[in-house]
C-alpha cells in the first residue's frame, strides 16, 4: 500500500479556499447563504470509500450534525453574505461508521478531530455554485488492524480545503470529486510510509434542521 486515495459516493473551514471553476486573478461572485441562521446537518449519501493502495475500505454512515453552539449554523445577516466571495460555517467533525476493507483479516476504523482547528463548510455562489469542507491539520485518522496495523493521518501540516459543486435542492446537496488531500502514514509491513498522495470525493445532503420545510441555498 504506497498511496492513499479516499473516494465517498453518494460527505466532507478555516483556511482560503480556492474553488473549482474560478480562474487566478477573477474575484469571486457574490455569496449568500439561506435561511440566515438556520443549522443545518450534513449527511452522506450512498457509502464512502477508502483506497489505500490495493486496498479499498467501505463506510456505510458518515454526517456532520449540530449539537449546542455555534457549528453547523448558517451564518445569522448580515454575515451569510459575501459581497466577493464564500460563506463559510465552522461544523462538527463528520464521524464515519460501518467500515470494512476488501482485505480479508484486516479492519479499519476512521476518527475525525477538530483538536488543531476548526472544520468548516463554505459555500460559493456562480455557474456553476462551489463548495467546501475544510479539513483542520491532523483532522482525520484512519487506523488499519489485523494481518496490516497501519495509521493514515489526513491533512497532517496544516488544514486542507477539497473543493466540489453546490446543488440548490431539496434538499441541496455538495458533491466533491477526486480533491487532493495530502496524508502522512506510519507502520510496518504492507504499510504506506511517510508522505502520501490522497483524494477525496463524496456527496453530502444539506439539509435544514431549523425547519425541515425549507431548504439551504446558495445564491447571489
Amino acid at each position: 500500500m504506497s498511496k492513499l486515495l479516499v473516494t465517498a459516493t453518494g460527505l466532507a473551514a478555516a483556511a482560503a479556499l480556492a474553488f473549482a471553476g474560478t480562474s487566478a486573478g477573477v474575484q469571486a461572485a457574490s455569496t449568500t447563504v439561506l435561511p440566515a441562521g438556520h443549522s443545518f446537518a450534513a449527511k452522506l449519501s450512498g457509502k464512502a470509500t477508502f483506497v489505500a493502495g490495493s486496498t479499498t475500505m467501505t463506510c456505510t454512515v458518515s454526517a456532520s450534525v449540530p449539537t449546542t453552539g455555534a457549528n453547523n449554523k448558517v451564518p445569522a445577516a448580515p454575515a451569510n453574505h459575501n459581497d466577493a466571495g464564500p460563506v463559510s460555517a465552522p461544523i462538527n467533525p463528520p464521524t464515519f461508521s460501518g467500515c470494512s476493507t476488501s482485505i480479508v483479516g484486516v479492519s479499519v476504523t476512521v476518527t475525525t478531530n477538530a483538536t488543531n482547528g476548526a472544520w468548516s463548510l463554505s459555500a460559493q455562489n456562480g455557474a456553476p455554485a462551489g463548495g467546501a469542507i475544510t479539513i483542520p491539520k491532523g483532522g482525520v485518522v484512519l487506523k488499519t488492524s489485523g494481518l496490516a496495523a497501519c495509521t493514515l493521518t489526513a491533512s497532517p501540516t496544516g488544514p486542507t480545503a477539497v473543493n466540489g459543486g453546490w446543488t440548490n435542492g431539496a434538499p441541496s446537496s455538495l458533491a466533491i470529486a477526486g480533491a487532493p488531500v495530502p496524508a502522512t502514514g506510519t507502520g510496518g509491513f504492507l504499510c504506506p510510509t511517510g508522505n502520501q498522495s490522497a483524494t477525496f470525493s463524496a456527496t453530502y445532503q444539506i439539509t435544514d434542521t431549523t425547519d425541515p420545510a425549507q431548504q439551504i441555498t446558495v445564491t447571489g
